[in-house]
């Protein structure tokens, strides 16, 4: 059996968080969604559940600036106040490169980017 390369999720880190939501997103194209653990699996295949409220947390910072919808039944969802089973969709027009290239981009999107020393 393959052995995960992150095996804790204390290791991933906030910016490799954010940059995989949007590089799924993307991925899956315009009409379709992804499931956060499908996200959460792609990080960590063997811890991923442990990533899931921190997903969430990005996954509404990132609907709040504009950048992907969270999707309930087929709809977008108010990123403020949404419950149980949703998903994730790209809005249609974002850059993705853009975000993923600029560390200044998320750090506009109000979600939190480790510093380095």
């Amino acid at each position: 059996m393959k052995r995960s390369s992150r095996i804790n999720s204390t290791r991933v880190s906030d910016e490799l968080l954010y940059d995989t939501i949007l590089e799924m997103c993307a991925a899956a194209g315009p009409e379709k969604s992804v499931t956060p653990a499908a996200i959460a699996r792609a990080l960590d295949e063997f811890t991923w559940q442990s990533l899931l409220k921190r997903l969430r947390i990005t996954a509404v910072k990132q609907a709040q600036a504009g950048l992907i919808y969270i999707m309930r039944k087929g709809k977008p969802a108010d990123p403020n106040d949404f419950k149980g089973v949703y998903k994730l969709r790209l809005v249609p027009g974002v850059d993705v490169q853009a975000h993923l290239q600029d560390p200044e981009v998320n750090k506009g999107s109000g979600v939190k980017t480790e510093e380095k020393d």
